[in-house]
């Protein structure tokens, strides 16, 4: 079958596709525009093709004409692309009608006797309809994504108004006040964030844009508690320097997101990741594999200099002071067996130059065969020294002592215990951050990769504030609200240790094969009442079928589609399982919020000390079922 018009699945209209939705929604529209303008190769002029052809053409037509309609609606709710978007929707409509009146063919002889063009007479007139259609609906498509990401700043923009706000509120109760809006705003940021999240095709933006999420969502606790006490406690230093970490954070966690959505980056940022040593042991294969190939034009320069770079970057682990001393000569002694290994396929590399021989000797071949051995037998020490640390580390710290030692030397007001335990919790910290780096040398994808870097700025971030949260209840050790602070922040120490565990486990999943694609996708507008481009888009191939079944050979794909038939079968079934096990659940715990809610809203209460306790207690629900929302 000849390939589409405008490039397959790559969809090369000059216009890039951020997102699956879109990528989604234009591929229907790709398999019908194929079917048709590959029908002289395949199709013959029986009644039954002449019908589905004239089926899918009326098909075409009727879905590119409702799609057109949502594009016009969202036109007409955003001034600023209504032009552009109207002259898309005006051209997709134009070859959505062209093309219906090329597949008209109830008549066929009757066209060809009075001259008009049909599907099987004007292949050329089908192309240039179907490349425009194509073209017209994929500029609406990423134009109508704009919006998204103009909602997704929007969003944003308010969320930073209201954060400066209440960074300088004064009193409870202005506080109070504005951090109900503040959690309505983030509950808005949420929903188009996940979807957004979901939806990204690069899988590194999707891995960040989960971090950015996972910090805002853990923040918000901490900026209610941390802010509480600071209102308390209005002359302790600790308190304020608890409180802007926290401040700042969300800041960057919320530039990050329009980063990703917007693909760009500020100056100062990071340029790309760094270079892990698996990313480049897979480039080095690469070069490696080349040689035999290169013999008359590629020097082997290349592949020692990469060499030497993978055997400095391993003193992360060599070098570490938790790496015992037999894990460390393995590793050496790995880095040298590879050097020997490299320096003696340069060696074949170079003899078969010599010869003038036009393809790798045996002696070259076996050389290559040695170095991905010896470099793969370095990465999987690697993996077994950075998964062991990490391991033996989530054992040590399940217990929680210090953090536990921690509370009580607070609690008791003890300064000169805090400091004590605080200097342990700092090498904790030094331990975990060390180890996270060591886990993204080995992690094997980039987006692990990006989680790995996530959970060490975590560790680095964290472990400070819960030591000034730790010293400002030393110094109040009767206040509920700095106890309540320490808690928040324990909890977030805890909660990342946790997905660390997470992150090990799919670290090794990936180190032993069994990663699996399980991300689903959301779409893209929403014009009036959640309206989705993507729905209407599918409907274009709902007649594919007829013109298949006409012109493939059945007998052939009968296999295939029972194994196909299975899996839809299988992924449906799951689908019910999380509809009653886990949606459920979730459901009744909102229940019991929500009643919380209302009862605390009822309940008359008399004194400042009383309403104060109520506003707090009602907005420590709104809190709960806001987190709800980001964890959905």
């Amino acid at each position: 079958m000849a390939s589409s018009p405008c490039g397959g699945g790559n969809f090369d209209c000059g216009l890039e596709i951020q997102t699956r939705s879109v990528e989604q929604t234009l591929i229907p529209l790709v398999s019908q525009i194929t079917t048709l303008i590959n029908h002289k190769d395949k199709l013959k002029k029986t009644e039954k093709t002449l019908r589905a052809i004239q089926r899918v053409g009326q098909a075409v037509s009727v879905a590119v004409g409702r799609f057109v309609a949502v594009g016009e609606a969202i036109a007409a709710e955003n001034e600023d692309l209504k032009d552009e978007m109207g002259l898309a929707c005006f051209e997709a409509r134009r070859a959505g009608t062209a093309i219906a009146q090329l597949t008209d063919v109830s008549s066929l002889e009757q066209c060809e006797g009075d001259g008009r063009s049909t599907v099987f007479s004007d292949r050329t007139g089908m192309v240039k309809a179907a490349r425009m259609l194509l073209s017209s609906v994929t500029k609406v498509l990423v134009l109508a994504d704009c919006i998204v990401i103009k909602q997704i700043i929007s969003s944003r923009n308010k969320v930073l108004v209201t954060l400066e706000q209440l960074e300088r509120v004064s009193t409870f109760q202005e506080f109070v006040q504005i951090f109900s809006q503040f959690g309505n705003e983030m509950v808005e940021f949420a929903h188009l964030t996940g979807d957004r999240q979901n939806d990204l095709k690069d899988e590194k933006k999707r891995a960040r844009m989960a971090a950015a999420r996972a910090v805002l969502e853990k923040c918000t606790m901490m900026l209610l508690t941390a802010s509480k006490t600071c209102l308390r406690h209005p002359d302790c230093e600790s308190a304020r320097i608890n409180k802007e970490a926290v401040f700042q954070r969300m800041r960057l966690a919320l530039e990050q997101v329009i980063e990703i959505v917007t693909d760009t980056r500020s100056d100062g940022e990071a340029k790309a990741l760094p270079v892990s040593i698996y990313a480049g042991i897979k480039d080095f294969k690469v070069k490696v594999e080349g040689l035999r190939d290169s013999l008359c034009c590629v020097s082997c320069e290349a592949v020692a200099a990469q060499l030497e770079a993978l055997m400095e970057k391993t003193e992360d682990f060599t070098d570490s002071a938790y790496t015992s001393h037999e894990q460390r000569e393995t590793i050496i002694q790995l880095c040298q067996i590879t050097r020997q290994e490299t320096k003696q396929l340069i060696n074949t590399w170079r003899h078969a130059q010599s010869l003038k021989a036009k393809e790798a000797t045996d002696e070259m071949e076996l050389s290559i065969l040695k170095t991905c051995q010896s470099i793969s037998d370095l990465r999987r020490e690697l993996h077994k020294v950075a998964v062991g640390r990490a391991t033996e580390l989530l054992k040590l710290h399940s217990d929680h002592l210090v953090l536990k030692a921690l509370k009580a030397s607070g609690g008791d007001g003890n300064l000169e215990a805090v400091a004590d335990y605080a200097g342990t919790l700092t090498e904790h910290k030094e331990q975990l951050v060390e180890t996270c780096r060591l886990l993204c040398h080995i992690s094997g994808t980039e987006p692990l990769e990006i989680t790995c870097i996530h959970a060490e700025e975590t560790f680095r971030v964290i472990g400070p504030q819960i030591i000034s949260a730790a010293q400002t209840l030393a110094l109040h050790p009767t206040s509920k609200i700095a106890k309540e602070n320490l808690d928040v922040f324990c909890e977030a120490w805890e909660s990342q240790l946790c997905d660390m565990a997470i992150l090990l486990k799919e670290i090794n999943d990936v180190f032993e094969g069994r990663r699996g694609d399980k991300k689903t996708f959301l779409s893209l507008p929403r014009p009036g009442e959640q309206t989705t481009i993507a729905k209407l888009g599918l409907e274009l191939c709902l007649f594919t079928s007829d013109v298949d079944s006409e012109v493939e050979r059945w007998d052939e794909q009968d296999h295939e589609m029972v194994r196909l038939c299975q899996i839809i079968s299988s992924m449906a079934y799951s689908m019910y399982l999380f509809t009653r096990i886990l949606i459920l659940s979730e459901t009744e715990k909102l229940s019991d919020a929500c009643q919380q809610l209302q009862v605390c809203a009822k309940t008359p209460v008399q004194g400042k000390s009383a309403i104060f306790q109520k506003v707090m207690q009602y907005n420590s629900y709104r809190l709960f079922l806001y987190i709800s929302e980001w964890s959905r």
